[in-house]
């Protein structure tokens, strides 16, 4: 039996940790991936998962909202930014750490071991792109580009307007787009011209 979100809210409002998990259950993927693209690291992202569950579980008596998944990813976004803070006051334990995801992974579409390396490679330059993107873009092609958010849900979720994410967005795909320009050969064919 699928129980609403709805329900769900309203039994963990009243300490059920049962209902709690089915939401847990239900939005974990979700919160990680969302960590992990603003993050860039799947250990990082596991850590923010886990304290944005901990914060909604604390906060979920002020719950007012109807729609589970933006107020989930707003804590999350806040997790990050806070957990970003951190580390730039403290340096990096290992330079590989900062370099590997392999949270992002490509489709693979056949014809291979060459196309499969490009593949590879292409996506860890989109990743690249991405992670040099200032924090309040990253968040926004996250959200958007990578969740399938609409603008709406990702003004709510950014605590923004529509307005400020479409001209966010507009900005982080250019700068995305710039950037493979120098790595045009690992696109295919067909993209290499529109870019």
């Amino acid at each position: 039996m699928n129980i609403g979100d709805l329900e769900l809210i309203r039994r963990s409002k009243e300490g059920d940790l049962k209902a709690f998990n089915e939401i847990v259950e239900r939005y974990q993927r979700q919160v990680f991936n969302t960590a992990a693209r603003i993050l860039g690291s799947t250990a990082h992202a596991d850590d923010a998962t886990q304290e944005t569950f901990i914060s909604a579980y604390r906060a979920i008596g002020k719950f007012r909202g109807v729609n589970l998944a933006p107020w989930l990813l707003r804590i999350t976004k806040n997790q990050c930014y806070d957990m970003l803070r951190a580390m730039r006051r403290r340096p990096a334990d290992s330079l590989e750490e900062n370099l590997t995801n392999p949270s992002f992974q490509p489709v693979e579409r056949g014809g291979g071991p060459e196309e499969a390396t490009l593949q590879t490679e292409l996506a860890a330059e989109i990743q690249r792109a991405i992670l040099a993107l200032p924090e309040s873009q990253r968040l926004i092609i996250t959200l958007v580009d990578v969740q399938g958010f609409s603008y709406d849900e990702a003004a709510q979720v950014a605590g923004i307007s529509k307005g400020t994410v479409k001209s966010r967005l507009s900005r982080a795909r250019a700068r995305v787009r710039d950037h493979l320009r120098g790595v045009g050969e690992l696109l295919p064919p067909e993209f290499r011209q529109t870019l």
